[in-house]
């Protein structure tokens, strides 16, 4: 048994931050239906690379999920929809709001034809405020939380992220949480309900740690500031070969574990000062050790020593070492036709459910005929919807 095979879920979100929770939910064993347009396409599709014509990145998420092919601008496409409401008890969709109620296919709307309904709804700033229907994207939600503010060195660009936060860390996880809360909440009222996700309003969250010193005491953080921004010698070191390597030694046992891997206690003094100008010349001279070896010489050192330092692999180094190998992190998922293609795999291990990997995501509208089967309509229906352009 999977964790989560009992939800069925009407998944009529794109891009990013919708598909990577229902590819969450997916392989912990929800059944998951992409509702798609077949005359705009998900962008996501598009973005290269593509194995055997199927974008690698759709590919991962939209895995374990089905497709049907709705043109939701059809009357008979919007009442097919309806129909897998009363089927499936869960629905995420990230269209600006306003846009699924003018479609018929609103929360409100939805209530009327199965009361145990969950409803989520990602966006970048969230049902109300005044910048509801503005558009965005990660950097933006980033930026207006406040987070970016103090992200960075002084003085410098504010660095972009390898990978869109925002709509991982704030949209995707917070939605998941948000829909198995309402499905356990579900469970002890039998009630469903709404749930409203900004991506903006889970970024401003993560604001805790370092938030918390302007709003009890004044302190503004700022970029280089925090212990963890730049304002201690945790940080990145340049390598003889242009490499980096992380130190992170920050706890008294780390960082005399540290000096010793260095073979300079000297330094020891300079860590018990906190003072910016110290941290400043702690951190010099960390600059010119480690940039005396190259990545693979400090690795060597510190192998064996627990002072929390660490290689910044690339992604292909990360998927040969020995630690993510190991937790199998790696995967090899079907195709929809044929074949296989490696995958990143489910995070979360737990002791009696494992994650499945069924298909990669599929081509739009494969799943049509099946699922309207499932709804018991009669040939002459389908034909009906057909004729009507409902499916494209």
């Amino acid at each position: 048994m999977r964790a989560l095979e009992n939800l069925k879920i009407l998944d009529f979100t794109t891009l990013v931050p919708g598909p990577f929770a229902t590819m969450i939910l997916a392989d912990m064993g929800a059944e998951v239906l992409r509702v798609e347009s077949p005359n705009r396409p998900d962008i996501v599709r598009a973005v290269a690379p593509h194995i055997d014509g199927t974008s690698t990145a759709h590919g991962i998420l939209n895995r374990n999920k089905r497709s049907i092919g709705l043109d939701l601008k059809k009357p008979e496409a919007v009442a097919i929809a309806k129909l897998l409401v009363g089927q499936y008890d869960i629905i995420i969709e990230q269209f600006r709001p306003g846009v699924m109620d003018r479609l018929g296919l609103g929360y409100e709307q939805l209530c009327q034809i199965n009361p145990n309904l969950i409803y989520c709804s990602i966006t970048g700033y969230g049902q109300t405020g005044p910048n509801r229907n503005r558009a965005g994207h990660d950097n933006n939600y980033l930026s207006l939380s406040g987070l970016n503010g103090y992200s960075g060195r002084l003085g410098e660009r504010t660095p972009i992220m390898g990978a869109p936060i925002a709509d991982l860390a704030g949209g995707s996880l917070h939605a998941v949480i948000g829909i198995l809360a309402a499905v356990n909440q579900r469970h002890i009222s039998g009630e469903g309900q709404y749930v409203d996700i900004s991506m903006t309003d889970a970024m401003f969250s993560m604001n805790s740690l370092f938030g918390s010193s302007y709003l009890a005491a004044g302190v503004e953080p700022t970029p280089g500031s925090t212990y963890l921004g730049g304002g201690s010698f945790y940080d990145y070191y340049l390598t003889a070969d242009n490499r980096y390597l992380s130190i992170g030694s920050l706890e008294p046992q780390f960082f005399q574990a540290l000096c010793a891997a260095l073979g300079d206690n000297s330094l020891l003094e300079l860590g018990n000062v906190e003072s910016p100008e110290t941290q400043k010349l702690l951190k010099q001279k960390l600059d010119e050790i480690i940039v005396q070896k190259t990545l693979t010489e400090w690795v060597r050192i510190f192998e064996k020593t627990e002072a929390c330092v660490e290689p910044v692999l690339t992604f292909s180094e990360a998927c040969a070492s020995e630690q993510i190998t190991s937790r199998e992190l790696l995967v090899d998922v079907k195709n929809y036709d044929q074949g296989k293609q490696q995958q990143i795999g489910n995070p979360i291990k737990m002791s009696k459910s494992v994650p499945r990997y069924d298909s990669i995501g599929s081509p739009v509208g494969l799943h049509n005929k099946e699922v309207l089967q499932e709804l018991g309509l009669d040939e002459s229906t389908i034909q009906a919807a057909i004729d009507a352009r409902a499916f494209g």
